[in-house]
């Protein structure tokens, strides 16, 4: 007996079926109607979002024998034939397997000839960035100038690929990824047509797993029916998945809001227990993160439906938005360097320590059961607020000095060069960027400069880097009018030395100015000039 996975059994037919793409459906189905159809499309997507089964649809619609029409009859031969992936005039070409000119060549070989049964000849290629570029080449000809009764249907995860002269050539349609909400809708309508038992937090975590894809979805939807012997249990999804369960992840956040170091030690321990996929508890981590950041700048209306809003935004209200943005950038950051780590749960400790490590404001008393991690390995220097001297190792040291003693290089150091201080107190140091080096900060170089500084002053201390409107005090500025300083006292040393003197006036000889360099810049003995006599350059020893 032969089983017809669900993501095939309920694959859409019509334009109606399907579900999170209505700006595809309705700009193709308005083309239909008013029969101004292209002849080629792309279509753009993340893989199960509906791509080629959008461009089955659309091949129905094509060659229905009631005519071209965004409603197909579905009863046809040419419908039937079309569903079954036997229809003639359909030609389906999977471009991962057939990358070469010679297999172009070979699908474009008949592309004169009349459809033989059906009312166009439907050339429909998956995958079409993997096509070689003379493979692009042989196929752009036909695309420029095609046969009335032709039309080409692409689909592609990687349009950025595409020859631009193809994109050109095609009416584009990027499908979105679905959301959580809507894979589990779609879900729980299959399970009840199929009179599955399931649980709600089971579907929730499925349509979390399926990442924006309702193929994904659909599978691990089969998996699970599979592990629960036709039974959908969320303990059952859980363990197939290998996640922890969500009310464990909140109670880490949970830990981290209320600072209990502690305590919070001892639920990531109860966690290992448990032997999970730490990256995808990081993952996790980063997920409800991220919803506590739109509750706090937009408010909880404008959350996705979940099934523990009220849990969210209680914690919304105990964290601050700028530790939640932090905890977010902690998290995602040991995720990419978990592989690194000497083993994953160390891993996953130090990022949960480092994110408490934040959490405590500097000058803030330390609560015994947070006192395990809360020790700073470099403290923040205790200085006077009263006091505008800037930053640095000694009181004497002024900001150039310190931003020179930086660890720091390549657009990391040029983005600190072109910093001045706006502000200093034993808490904050606030920077500023002039609007016109304002491409020196991206988020990276800024996230570098403030560890640097971090590294020099401590975690403690909190840094902004912002762009503020006519700082002529830069680093950069500085240095520059230093450097002419110097190259103006060269010159007047040059000039007024006694043998340059009788040179000039002696033999007529002339300074070349671009010849004459401060003495720091030149790694040669100090105060050469060029001299030009008679229309042959020379050079003098100023003494």
């Amino acid at each position: 007996m032969s089983y017809l996975a669900l993501a095939r059994k309920w694959r859409p037919r019509t334009f109606e079926d399907v579900v999170g793409q209505p700006h595809v459906v309705r700009a193709l189905a308005n083309a239909l109607t008013s029969g101004r159809v292209h002849h080629a499309f792309l279509f753009a997507g993340t893989r199960g979002v509906g791509k080629t089964t959008v461009a089955r649809i659309l091949a129905r619609c094509l060659n229905c024998e009631q005519g071209v029409t965004a409603t197909p009859c579905g009863q046809c031969s040419a419908c039937v034939a079309i569903e079954q992936g036997r229809f003639v005039d359909l030609i389906e070409v999977d471009a991962a397997s057939r990358t070469g000119v010679d297999d172009t060549r070979e699908l474009l070989d008949n592309v004169q000839y009349t459809p033989s049964g059906g009312r166009y000849k439907v050339y429909l290629i998956d995958e079409v960035h993997m096509l070689s570029k003379p493979a692009f080449n042989a196929l752009l000809k036909t695309l420029e100038e095609p046969p009335p009764h032709v039309k080409f249907l692409f689909a592609t995860t990687d349009p950025q690929k595409l020859p631009v002269t193809v994109l050109s050539r095609c009416l584009q349609f990027n499908l979105k990824r679905l959301p959580v909400g809507l894979i589990v809708e779609r879900m729980g309508k299959i399970c009840t047509a199929e009179g599955i038992s399931a649980e709600p937090g089971a579907l929730q975590r499925l349509g979390r797993a399926a990442a924006g894809s309702m193929r994904d979805g659909l599978s691990l939807l089969d998996q699970a029916l599979a592990y629960g012997n036709e039974t959908l249990r969320e303990s059952d999804v859980a363990e197939m998945l290998g996640s922890i369960d969500r009310g464990k992840v909140l109670a880490l956040i949970e830990g981290l809001a209320g600072g209990e170091g502690a305590e919070l030690l001892g639920r990531i321990r109860g966690i290992a227990e448990m032997s999970p996929d730490y990256g995808s508890l990081l993952d996790e981590m980063a997920t409800i993160l991220q919803r506590l950041a739109v509750i706090q700048i937009a408010g909880e209306g404008s959350l996705d439906e979940e099934d523990d809003v009220p849990t969210l935004v209680t914690l919304a209200g105990r964290i601050e938005p700028e530790l939640t943005q932090l905890f977010y950038q902690i998290a995602i950051t040991s995720r990419h360097d978990l592989p690194l780590a000497p083993d994953p749960q160390l891993g996953f400790e130090m990022a949960m320590l480092r994110m408490l490590a934040f959490r405590v404001e500097p000058g803030q008393e330390s609560e015994p059961a947070a006192a395990p991690v809360q020790a700073r390995t470099v403290p923040p220097p205790r200085r006077s607020t009263a006091t505008a001297r800037p930053p640095g190792a000694s009181p004497g040291e002024d900001w150039p000095a310190f931003v020179k003693g930086l660890a720091l290089d390549g657009a990391a150091r040029q983005l600190a060069m072109h910093t001045s201080l706006l502000r200093r107190t034993e808490a904050e140091l606030r920077l500023g960027v002039d609007p016109s080096d304002a491409h020196f900060l991206t988020e990276q170089q800024k996230i570098r400069v403030v560890a640097a500084i971090h590294e020099r002053l401590g975690d403690g201390l909190r840094v902004s880097i912002d762009v503020c409107q006519g700082r002529d005090d830069t680093v950069a500025v500085r240095v520059e009018r230093q450097e002419e300083d110097a190259l103006q006292r060269a010159r007047d040393a040059i000039e007024t030395d006694p043998h340059v003197r009788e040179l000039t006036d002696l033999l007529g000889a002339e300074l070349v100015p671009g010849s004459i360099k401060p003495p720091e810049a030149e790694k040669q003995p100090r105060g050469k000039a060029g001299a030009r006599r008679g229309g042959h350059e020379s050079k003098e020893r100023s003494r």
